[in-house]
């Protein structure tokens, strides 16, 4: 299967990327998205978040023509449903937004078309999204293409891993993974393998969870070390020297759209099964409580006393190094605990944004500042996501306590 246009739902930190990439590879492509300032940027040639080598792939695409955006779809040959898939209260997937995808292009589907799920979902997601567009369109039932093809690539390195990871592509029939692997190829250099679409769900939420429970091993082994007082940074480096043992980083939490919700998807599905699973997200979630037992054990050597009037400095927000996306990042977690402390003022260093997220934003307690702000003013600082800023700072040069959560310095 031939495609020369395709209309990427959802122009988000994996939507854009892949509409470029098309874009990129001779296809005409349209973006949807619901938020009109994206749409905006896109057609005037801008990227509206932070993504090393985005900015000029889109400029490339856009002085061609080549890309376009809107918040309402049209008619395609093969759409990319690229959208939020949070998680209830309750730990259940929320598929309100696939739903809603599937919702709005189902007017414009025409017949033998493509409809590719690319949100990370759980099993039977595409077979869901299925019925939901063909009871919309009962006069095309059986005549659509269906496939779920899972995103793969890490925020701040997505414009080299979108081109250069293997993938894997399943559809609902062996006509739709082949129509899908076909797209992909289009840009893709890595080796595209096909399953069923149950599979491809399932490989990506594996994936993620395997990732989480090894980051919880790197967790708790850290809990365990500071009752120990051993140097936890010191001890994974000797595990490490042993040629099949490879410990991960521990930190402050799991965040992101994916590592820390995908291990969830599968918990709902099996809950009678996932133990560990469940187990590994239990253990990062309570990351922040471990961290803020540290902070007022700091406070204390200082003779701080609840109440008293203290300044603390947060070095990061974001969920990882390097990247302004702010989902679920265990970061903010910490810095909301921080302001709760009776008589905290926080100052608040994030390189990559320009103000506070809504959960700070409106707390009279806390600043978005500069590092140089932060480090004159605080009686201890937090770190909490190793951005290069800070790396390149002395670690002897701050003269306060530091709580070093996530190897900034090691």
């Amino acid at each position: 299967m031939t495609v020369k246009n395709v209309e990427v739902i959802g122009l988000g930190y994996i939507g854009l990327p892949t509409a470029v990439a098309l874009a990129g590879a001779g296809l005409k492509v349209k973006g949807v998205d619901t938020n009109p300032t994206h749409v905006d940027a896109v057609n005037a040639g801008k990227v509206p978040f932070l993504e090393p080598g985005l900015d000029e792939a889109l400029r490339a695409v856009h002085e061609r023509g080549m890309i376009s955006a809107s918040t309402t779809p049209s008619e395609a040959e093969a759409y990319i449903i690229s959208v939020p898939t949070p998680f209830k209260s309750n730990h259940e997937a929320d598929l309100s937004y696939v739903l809603a995808a599937a919702d709005e292009i189902s007017p414009y589907v025409a017949k033998g078309a493509l409809v590719i799920l690319e949100s990370t979902s759980p099993p039977g997601t595409t077979e869901l999204m299925a019925e939901r567009i063909e009871k919309n369109r009962p006069d095309l039932a059986g005549s659509l293409l269906f496939a779920h093809a899972p995103e793969r690539v890490l925020p701040g390195r997505i414009m080299v891993e979108i081109f250069d990871n293997d993938r894997i592509v399943g559809g609902l029939t062996s006509e739709a993974s082949e129509a899908a692997r076909d797209l992909y190829a289009t840009f893709c250099k890595g080796q595209i393998r096909m399953t069923n679409a149950k599979t491809a769900e399932m490989s990506k939420l594996a994936e993620n969870s395997f990732r989480d429970v090894n980051i919880a091993y790197a967790n708790e082994l850290a809990k365990i070390c500071e009752k120990l007082g051993i140097d936890v940074w010191e001890l994974i480096e000797l595990a490490n020297l042993h040629p099949r043992v490879n410990i991960l980083r521990p930190g402050p939490g799991v965040g992101g759209h994916c590592i820390a919700v995908d291990p969830w998807f599968i918990v709902d599905a099996a809950p009678e099964l996932a133990n560990l699973i469940r187990t590994a997200r239990e253990v990062n979630d309570s990351r922040p409580d471990d961290v803020m037992a540290e902070v007022r054990t700091i406070l204390s050597s200082l003779g701080w006393k609840e109440g008293d009037p203290v300044t603390l400095a947060a070095l990061g927000l974001a969920f990882k190094p390097d990247v302004d996306d702010l989902r679920a990042s265990p970061a903010i977690t910490v810095a909301k605990k921080l302001a709760e402390l009776p008589g905290a003022s926080v100052l608040v260093v994030e390189p990559n944004v320009d103000e506070l997220p809504s959960g700070l934003a409106g707390l009279p307690n806390v600043l978005l500042v500069s590092l140089e702000e932060a480090l004159s003013g605080a009686a201890a600082v937090v770190g909490l996501v190793a951005h290069k800023q800070f790396k390149a700072l002395d670690r002897n040069s701050i003269k306060v306590p530091v709580l070093d959560t996530c190897g900034i310095w090691r």
